[in-house]
């Protein structure tokens, strides 16, 4: 078994198509799997652990660009399909699968034109410009959450792939609670400033004006861990400060309340982990979507959401302490988040992608 996997540039993306990859190599030990992504570092960082052959194109987005720069991507493409085409035909893969991003579009393109078997996975409530594009010429739509946004025919809902070390920390009993609880941090693989300032200003209340005991686990992103580290000891809080992690599953067993943006990806995860949400979309996500994922989990009760634009410290503060003072809820939230959980995702999209191959 030969199969490509295109995508990146956002962990988002990646996640998925690692735990794709991962599936089909324990599916047959035989199997080659070559990603094709992005010369992003985040692309390469999330990749080093895995026996994955790899390879990147040079093409760009189009999504929230310039005209210059829209004309530029445009004209850029005819070398991208080609160079694609080019690797496809060295590495005669039996199937060519898209988990999402501009890189996707040039080589499920070549792919087509070369007669090889296509799928790709939409993680989001809101398809991403690429994925509305391609969906009309590839043989299958796997998608995470319902919606009419692709052709009927061709579309299956499987949930969101999560990563196999995630699936098995979702098996095993979560730690008892404590007197110190746990908030697990998210800003998403590339971070979130204003959520980093929000959760410095908001901790400050928790602990020293309420009196809360409490440990923080904080992803930042690149540009933001020393100022959110240094917020942290000014006010005296624990915390466990990093631009990324890399052992989530180990993260999310500690965790007992999670503030995040609302990632596809990491509500999946969250889901099937069973984790209680507080949610801060981010704001400028193309077509509202964070917002849209979001609202899926809030109307299943395993969330609540908050918009960036008009939140203040002081008021994360709160629903945080209400949310950790009241243990029912907490609970309430937990079960009806992973009632939401796919963890049959992956096996689901394998099987499909067994018969295109066949």
């Amino acid at each position: 078994m030969r199969v490509i996997i295109t995508g990146g540039g956002t962990g988002g993306h990646l996640f998925p198509g690692i735990a794709l990859g991962a599936a089909l190599k324990k599916k047959d030990q035989g199997a080659e799997i070559l990603f094709i992504g992005t010369k992003r570092q985040l692309d390469q960082d999330a990749l080093a652990d895995y026996d994955f052959q790899r390879a990147s194109i040079s093409c760009m987005g189009l999504k929230g660009k310039g005209w210059l720069q829209r004309l530029q991507s445009a004209a850029s493409l005819p070398g991208a399909v080609f160079e694609a085409g080019r690797i496809i035909k060295i590495f005669k893969p039996d199937l060519v699968f898209g988990v999402g991003g501009y890189v996707t579009g040039p080589v499920l393109l070549a792919a087509k034109l070369l007669s090889v078997p296509t799928g790709i996975h939409e993680q989001n409530s809101v398809p991403g410009l690429a994925n509305r594009i391609i969906s009309r010429f590839v043989d299958r739509v796997f998608i995470s959450i319902p919606g009419p946004m692709f052709p009927e025919k061709k579309t299956v809902l499987t949930g969101n792939p999560v990563r196999e070390e995630i699936l098995e920390a979702a098996e095993r009993l979560k730690r008892p609670p404590g007197d110190t609880r746990q908030i697990l941090v998210l800003g998403g693989s590339l971070g979130a400033h204003r959520v980093n300032e929000l959760l410095i200003e908001a901790m400050s209340i928790v602990t020293q004006k309420e009196g809360l005991a409490v440990r923080v686990i904080h992803q930042t992103g690149s540009s933001d861990e020393q100022m959110v580290r240094q917020g942290y000891g000014e006010i005296g809080v624990q915390a466990e400060v990093a631009p990324f992690f890399k052992d989530m599953a180990a993260l999310y067993r500690k965790a007992d309340l999670v503030v995040a943006r609302a990632g596809a990806t990491t509500l999946a995860e969250l889901a099937v982990m069973g984790l209680p949400a507080l949610l801060i979309p981010y704001p400028y996500a193309a077509d509202d979507h964070q917002a849209k994922n979001a609202g899926h989990y809030v109307s299943g009760g395993g969330a609540v959401m908050y918009r960036e634009g008009n939140l203040s410290g002081e008021q994360l503060a709160r629903a945080m302490i209400d949310l950790l003072r009241n243990e029912k809820e907490l609970l309430a939230m937990a079960g009806n988040m992973k009632k939401m959980g796919r963890p049959e995702a992956t096996r689901l999209i394998v099987d499909d992608c067994l018969t295109l191959m066949n």
